[in-house]
């Protein structure tokens, strides 16, 4: 399947990148769920390749899509503007452990990525 500037994307996700994928995002699956999240995760690169698969006329602006949006009908962009919060100090007291106005967490453990 060939992408935008003669980009491949993969039909399938090999067992050994999918395992590199669950151990970087430290996932914890049982077989079963793995599984099932390798499959939907195919689907999804087959569902891709469909769409790349579309013939698109090259000057066809890459933004556009099939509901025209004009300005005319674009609701008016709001004013943003800060807002204190009346309960700042009531909600802080809950905290469990606070340095002045700051939260006080426990140290997670770093861990190297390879």
């Amino acid at each position: 399947m060939q992408g935008q500037a003669g980009r491949r994307t993969p039909s399938e996700i090999p067992l050994e990148m999918f395992q590199h994928l669950v151990d970087l995002a430290a996932l914890e699956l049982s077989e079963d769920e793995a599984e099932y999240l390798r499959r939907e995760m195919n689907a999804q690169l087959r569902a891709i390749g469909d769409l790349e698969a579309i013939e698109v006329p090259p000057d066809t602006p890459i933004t556009s899509h099939g509901i025209p949006y004009p300005p005319a009908v674009r609701p008016a962009l709001r004013q943003d503007h800060a807002e204190t919060c009346p309960d700042a100090d009531e909600i802080l007291a809950q905290a469990p452990e606070r340095d002045g106005r700051y939260l006080v967490v426990p140290d997670q453990p770093a861990t190297d990525l390879e």
